[in-house]
């Protein structure tokens, strides 16, 4: 079934489909009459929101006299550093850059769909499951750079040389199953909270639909804090051995 295009979208396919299906030839796909979908155009529109706000705030960093929007970018800032020393270690501020981009990113693709006219990329499986390759990707890669190939596939052999056979096949599935979590979790959360909102916003006019945009915004946020949150739980669990070697 085709989507129903939203205004940004029918905008792209009206002045921009040759652009598109020129993406499309680089992966192999036919041109289309309409290639812009709903979830591709709003993330482009969150990555072009994303940008103008650090270039707004870094015009207006301020030692002295730090502004509203620097403080509460600050307190963000504090937050993802407590949280990555403790569950990342001595340390995980080499990992920070990704755990805050994940998570920026994530929420305002979240909340953004708050906005009449617009709705959520979370809300196509597509994009949680691009967030979670790459943190698949991610945490390995970090893993070996941390503590070499072997130590790193070492881990799926557990501590015991023994239980090897057995060990290796499980953790492959835990590590593959990983990337599943996190896209159902982010894409299931998201979908059902913006049917939800949706549905009420449109049988009710004022009282109900507050409630419920409320509990959009809380859904958003939460969402992109365990997404976050078990990125972080992934990266610390594939550098530990550098870490204990330091302690």
């Amino acid at each position: 079934m085709q989507e129903s295009e939203i205004w940004l979208t029918k905008l792209f396919n009206d002045y921009l489909a040759g652009v598109g299906n020129a993406f499309l030839g680089l992966v192999g796909i036919a041109p289309e009459a309409r290639p812009w979908t709903n979830f591709i155009t709003v993330q482009l529109l969150v990555v072009a929101i994303i940008l103008v706000v650090f270039a707004l705030l870094r015009a207006r960093l301020s030692v002295n006299r730090p502004g509203i929007f620097q403080q509460i970018f600050e307190l963000l800032y504090e937050f993802i550093h407590g949280q990555t020393e403790e569950m990342v270690g001595h340390g995980g501020e080499r990992y920070m850059a990704f755990f805050g981009t994940l998570f920026v990113f994530i929420l305002f693709c979240n909340l953004i769909g708050i906005i009449p006219g617009f709705e959520s990329p979370t809300m196509n499986a597509s994009v949680p499951a691009g967030c979670a390759v790459a943190t698949f990707l991610y945490y390995n890669i970090a893993g070996i750079q941390a503590n070499g190939l072997m130590k790193h596939l070492g881990h799926f052999a557990g501590p015991i040389l023994w239980l090897a056979p057995l060990m290796i096949p499980i953790e492959i599935v835990s590590h593959l199953a990983r990337p599943l979590s996190l896209t159902l979790r982010l894409f299931a959360n998201m979908y059902a909270g913006e049917q939800v909102t949706t549905v009420f916003i449109g049988l009710t006019k004022l009282i109900i639909p507050v409630i419920f945009m409320g509990l959009h915004v809380f859904v958003s946020v939460l969402q992109a804090y365990i997404f976050m949150l078990l990125t972080m739980i992934y990266v610390g669990g594939a550098v530990a051995h550098e870490e204990q070697e330091e302690h």
